[in-house]
């Protein structure tokens, strides 16, 4: 005798309100669990396991023909349930969760551009983002044009018959600049061409990129999403015959990159409480920021939502907050940077972004202490040896700033 267990409950709970009149915050906390499915369980089961069992060979055959729930690498009820809840909050159809944000990139680019195709992405990209585009990608055939994006009519002359994907940061790492998603999709959809946004530093919680006109979001999970700086994820967004192709062929046996349970769990867990956080590291990194705008020994102080902002305009139309992170130069440049960081107390030297704490680093740095095993490691375009990163975290504002201070009053 076999025994099978419903699992429908757990995916489409049965509510007195539609999930439609549920706001952001609540569906970030209950969308695609029910409890009842699982003993009333509140928080989501971990699904520890690498394959499923059959109760025959006949609907072994009938689950695989369906694309199957077969494997943990292509199928966990843990991370299905993460996979719905982001495709909700993003407003998409459906979602795909990889092991990091790297793997959610390289599962998109390689599961939808083949030999011959043209890439074009933004001139400033996340570190490691360009080094793939500028080293692997083209291996396989794929030219990659980069573009100034900040122009949006610049990709009017970079589009080919070959361009596949127009793919961008907004926020831009780590410049925090801020590019029109609406205008670049309103070019790009104009000649046939999707577009894709890494929308990491911002969240669903302040920015939904398909709400502007982009085709397809990623995200680095480990980073606002999870919020705690104990995970590693990626995610893909988009319409379901896109995420489709990426599940079944990207997921399945190009990258294999698949995430597992514990993370996805933990995500969940972090993504609860997303509203509020991103509330706090906005409004906290806002005050951080006019401080030290402020001070002498800064040049210059990037953050969406300051006034001096180049952006602004556009961060206000598409953002709801400008969220927390920033990027500031000092007027003592590379050495300056290096004494500044050593002298922080409360501010931790990390390379992540989108934690509790706060996390600061210097670019230039690592580029340069990186060209000892990578000779051809350098700082993306627009990225001075100046600058500094900094990700704003949940202490109180006043705290960090005392101690931004007191580092940077040595270079005075």
């Amino acid at each position: 005798m076999t025994r099978t267990t419903d699992q429908t409950k757990m995916y489409a709970p049965e509510r007195s309100q539609s999930d439609a009149d549920l706001g952001f915050a609540t569906r970030a906390i209950h969308f695609g669990y029910d409890p009842v499915g699982f003993s009333n369980a509140v928080q989501p089961p971990v699904f520890l396991t690498s394959t499923y069992g059959f109760e025959s060979v006949a609907a072994n055959e009938a689950a695989a023909a369906l694309g199957g729930k077969l494997y943990a690498r292509e199928y966990n009820p843990t991370t299905e349930i993460l996979e719905k809840r982001l495709a909700n909050l993003e407003g998409a159809e459906a979602g795909l969760v990889v092991a990091s944000g790297m793997a959610a990139f390289g599962t998109l680019i390689l599961s939808l551009l083949s030999q011959g195709d043209e890439l074009i992405v933004h001139k400033t990209l996340y570190a490691n983002t360009l080094a793939m585009v500028e080293q692997a990608v083209p291996r396989f055939g794929i030219k990659v044009v980069a573009v100034d994006l900040s122009e949006p009519n610049n990709l009017d002359g970079a589009i080919t018959d070959r361009t596949r994907l127009v793919f961008f940061e907004t926020p831009v790492n780590p410049l925090s600049r801020i590019l029109d998603i609406a205008e670049i999709a309103e070019r790009a959809h104009a000649r046939g061409v999707k577009i894709a946004v890494d929308s990491t530093f911002a969240s669903p919680a302040l920015q939904r990129p398909l709400e502007h006109g982009a085709d397809i979001v990623i995200h680095s999970l480990t980073k606002y999403i999870n919020g705690h700086g104990d995970a590693l994820g990626g995610a893909v967004l988009g319409d379901a015959k896109t995420l489709h192709t990426l599940h079944e062929t990207g997921l399945r046996y190009i990258t294999g990159a698949a995430l597992s349970p514990m993370s996805a769990f933990m995500i969940l867990r972090g993504l609860k409480t997303l509203t509020i956080r991103m509330e706090r590291h906005s409004a906290t990194a806002l005050t951080v920021a006019q401080a030290l705008e402020v001070h002498p020994a800064v040049a210059w102080a990037s953050y969406p939502f300051l006034d001096s902002h180049p952006d602004q305009a556009i961060a206000r139309k598409q953002m709801s907050k400008g969220s927390g992170m920033l990027a500031f130069g000092l007027h003592a440049g590379f050495e300056g940077a290096r004494r500044m960081m050593d002298r922080l107390n409360l501010i931790t030297r990390a390379v992540s972004l989108g934690d509790a704490d706060s996390l600061i680093y210097h670019p230039a740095s690592l580029t340069r202490a990186r060209k000892s095993i990578r000779k051809d490691a350098h700082l993306a375009d627009g990225v001075g040896e100046d600058l500094m990163r900094l990700s704003v975290g949940l202490e109180d504002a006043e705290d960090l700033i005392v101690d931004l201070r007191q580092a940077l009053d040595v270079l005075r």
